[in-house]
């Protein structure tokens, strides 16, 4: 067997593809009858949130790009024109399945719990009193019926906004048909919440206003109705060099946003076909845009019903995170850190600390000044006030990233309150986004020092988040570290570039090179009989130089392990080329957002965490930063504590093929049938990780991975 080239097709797999795999496996854990119902139907939700996302950016994305004459070949192979091919094939497909989950597992089963998503025709005469009512008080004041003729054109549809579609008949001339549209109001719930008793029972808001149809159409006959919704390009097209406020710029993008060309139309599959047909005309939609469902448009509705049912047996079990402890000797949290680094692994170790030790900075009179990156954070922020409170008495300096997708809104608003408040804004780079997540105050200490105290994570600085999304913050008084911490701040508000920013791995600066010569450093051990491993955890793996740079590695002999949670173009367990590479996903509880490195180096090895995955747009197109691990025992805990949990993980952790699909670590490549593990057979990284920080478990209760696979570092035996 002829072995393929580092640079042939065949040893990538495509990444819209590798994408909608991942999102099969956020589907499938709606299906899977061990997580909780109501987590289930969140897992629903989320899927059909992850493919809105998908739409609007990478469709859009792609039918702009084929609208302009591109037809690229992408590394895999495969041109741009079918790309688009699969895309329509695989979304379909995973539409329908997406439905056949609600109607045949989710909604029976939330049945049988007493949760009902009921129709009109199931309400009885009380409820259905209760309904009109609701309707007449709070729904019709909100809603604006259109009727299209040559005097009222079709009305704007904003992107994803919920619509009903009416064919009507005038009584006085019936045989016209008009369209009629009316938009489901963004104020009220997606799904309304009916008097009973004994269980707990909602109906869709587009269904209200489809029953309410008769009542704001009079003088019409109502033919057929339909609920629809249109996905729109939502991709920011900005030309930076020619503007003079990027602020202003953004605020200007994110109102065409709302009105980008329509890529995807949902629609109810009982739909009049004149009425489809009507609208795919009106959105210039080609048939496979057209996405008839068989049930509710949107699933994305049915987090309310997680959020407002109240059946906290029905959900994972609640759990308290970890308190950061100061030992005895310390006075306070920068004393804690003149004596050594500290390491938290969100959400088991609490965020609040995080937030604690910006909150510090503010109250502190010995803290001098504040330096805060700001990529995504909460709409409640608890670090905006405090820099906001803190501007009148010290330097504030804050980085707010303005194009961080979907939060831009939230941003614009956030970077005026801090502007006001008297704080230095700076939005970043030209053309390069600040994804990296820094925190930086200078102190004074007791001892007449001046002194830098940094946190640098993996994670936003977003508190809601941090609940749910694993995540690393290392707080550090390291001088070196925090040193360079200030470089990357003078480089993200002056351009001020510095030959080197050691320890520090820097986007776009030196991240990528460094990278790769970290991995080859592993090829030369493995050549050299030196232990040689790579253990590398991210979100998505798509550069071609690093899967290359990989695959020179594993035919040097280096066992690779890769946890990637989502796009993966690498192909593992090609004969010859990534034989010693194994890439697994796990998909879970938590959003599995954590960025670790790990590289033996011949028995003295190396992690570095930080804000980058590597992608091409991490290690060129924004300023991302990887930092060391120096101290040893806070490797050792990465290494022996959180790896080894996640490596030895039986439940959630699934496998790539190299023929592209993921299989669990009990289901056989050939198709045979196996059961999946149970009880302590049965090893689920997320919810040690929890028992751990609880108290009721230990780091040695991680099953060992086989050794082939492992060093005696992870072994514990190094």
């Amino acid at each position: 067997m002829v072995r393929p080239g580092l640079d042939s097709p065949k040893g990538f797999i495509n990444r819209e593809e590798s994408w909608l795999k991942f999102n099969w496996r956020v589907l499938e854990e709606a299906g899977d009858p061990r997580n909780p119902l109501l987590e289930r139907l969140k897992f629903l939700a989320i899927s059909a949130s992850n493919l809105d996302e998908f739409f609007e950016v990478r469709v859009g994305g792609l039918l702009q790009q084929l609208e302009d004459g591109y037809n690229a070949t992408t590394p895999d192979g495969l041109t741009m024109v079918e790309e688009r091919e699969l895309i329509s094939r695989e979304t379909h497909e995973f539409v329908e399945e997406q439905y056949s989950c609600w109607n045949e597992q989710l909604r029976p089963e939330l049945t049988e719990r007493g949760i009902r998503v009921l129709g009109i025709d199931q309400l009885d005469d009380d409820v259905r009193a209760y309904v009109d009512d609701y309707c007449e008080r709070e729904l019709d004041p909100l809603l604006t019926p259109v009727t299209v003729d040559p005097a009222h054109p079709f009305p704007r549809v904003i992107n994803k906004a919920l619509c009903v579609a009416l064919l009507l008949r005038r009584r006085r001339r019936s045989s016209l048909t008009y369209t009629g549209v009316v938009t489901v109001p963004r104020a009220l719930p997606r799904l309304v919440r009916l008097p009973s008793q004994g269980t707990i029972d909602f109906i869709f808001l587009a269904d209200l206003v489809t029953h309410h149809a008769a009542r704001m159409y009079q003088g019409y006959d109502i033919v057929s109705s339909s609920a629809f919704r249109v996905t729109r390009n939502s991709n920011l097209y900005l030309q930076e060099e020619e503007s003079r406020n990027l602020l202003e710029s953004v605020r200007a993008e994110l109102h065409n946003r709302r009105k980008g060309d329509a890529v995807r139309m949902e629609i109810e599959s009982n739909a009049d076909p004149e009425i489809i047909e009507r609208l795919r005309t009106v959105f210039e939609l080609d048939r496979w845009q057209v996405f008839p469902v068989n049930g509710p448009v949107n699933l994305s509705r049915l987090f309310n019903v997680y959020d407002q049912a109240a059946r906290p047996e029905l959900k994972f079990r609640t759990f308290a995170p970890r308190e950061l402890r100061l030992t005895a000797k310390s006075r306070d949290l920068f004393e804690e850190l003149r004596r050594h680094d500290i390491l938290l692994h969100h959400p088991y170790d609490s965020y609040d600390s995080v937030v604690s030790f910006i909150q510090a900075a503010t109250d502190d009179e010995r803290v001098l000044s504040i330096k805060q990156t700001l990529y995504r954070t909460s709409e409640h922020s608890l670090i905006v006030p405090s820099l906001i409170s803190a501007a009148s008495r010290k330097e504030v300096t804050a980085v707010v990233e303005l194009k961080a997708r979907f939060d831009e809104d939230s941003n614009i608003r956030w970077a005026r309150d801090l502007e006001d408040a008297g704080v230095q804004v700076f939005h970043g780079l030209v053309g390069l986004k600040t994804h990296c997540k820094l925190s930086l105050l200078v102190r004074r200490d007791p001892d007449g020092v001046t002194r830098r105290y940094a946190h640098l994570g993996t994670g936003n600085y977003n508190t809601s988040t941090a609940r749910i999304y694993t995540d690393l913050s290392l707080l550090t008084a390291d001088p070196e570290i925090t040193s360079a911490v200030h470089d990357v701040f003078s480089f993200l508000t002056a351009y001020a570039e510095h030959p080197n920013y050691g320890p520090l791995l820097v986007a776009p600066l030196d991240l990528a090179e460094k990278c790769m010569a970290l991995i080859e450093r592993e090829a030369y051990h493995a050549r050299a009989g030196r232990p040689a491993r790579i253990i590398a955890k991210m979100n998505s793996l798509l550069d071609k130089n690093i899967v290359q740079s990989l695959y020179r590695a594993s035919q040097a002999g280096v066992e690779i392990d890769l946890l990637v949670r989502g796009i993966c173009s690498l192909r593992p367990g090609i004969r010859g080329v990534s034989d010693h590479i194994r890439v697994r996903s796990i998909v879970g509880r938590f959003l599995e957002h954590s960025r670790i490195y790990y590289f033996e180096n011949g028995d003295e090895p190396e992690v570095y965490l930080g804000s980058a995955d590597w992608m091409p747009r991490n290690l060129h197109e924004r300023v991302e930063v990887l930092f060391p691990l120096k101290n040893p025992f806070l490797r050792d805990r990465v290494v022996h504590e959180i790896l080894a949990a996640y490596l030895a993980d039986n439940v959630k952790a699934r496998f790539l093929q190299k023929d592209g699909r993921y299989l669990r670590a009990w289901q056989s490549p050939r198709g045979r049938s196996r059961k999946p593990p149970t009880g302590r057979a049965a090893f689920n990284a997320q919810e040690f990780l929890i028992a751990l920080a609880e108290g009721k478990e230990s780091p040695d209760a991680i099953p060992a991975p086989a050794p082939r696979r492992t060093s005696r570092v992870l072994m514990g035996k190094g």
